[in-house]
């Protein structure tokens, strides 16, 4: 029961500190370059890994959980639709009818 319980939790704290890696925020490097900014589909992933990035930011400088180099609308939109697909906001509670 011990060994699985430090199973979980090992697991747990390698998955966080891999998508924690996979935050968003701005390099000033590749800002300074021009290089091509994120994109839908880089908002989709930003917004799914959004607590992790949000947990990440409280304790490591340069972590931010939006990219500030995107390229606006598009970005935005797949920011909402990652965070509403990991959070499940997508709405399919609100057809169900009253729970007796």
């Amino acid at each position: 029961m011990k060994s699985s319980r430090l199973f979980v939790v090992t697991g747990g704290l390698l998955l966080v500190a891999s998508l924690a890696g996979c935050t968003a925020g701005a390099n000033p490097q590749e800002v300074a370059a021009a290089a091509e900014p994120a994109g839908f589909l880089m908002g989709l992933w930003h917004g799914f890994i959004s607590l992790f990035a949000f947990v990440a930011s409280l304790f490591v400088d340069g972590v931010g959980v939006y990219e500030v180099a995107n390229n606006g609308n598009w970005y935005n939109f797949g920011f909402v639709l990652g965070a509403m697909s990991f959070y499940g906001g997508g709405g399919g509670g609100a057809s169900r009818g009253r729970r007796r």
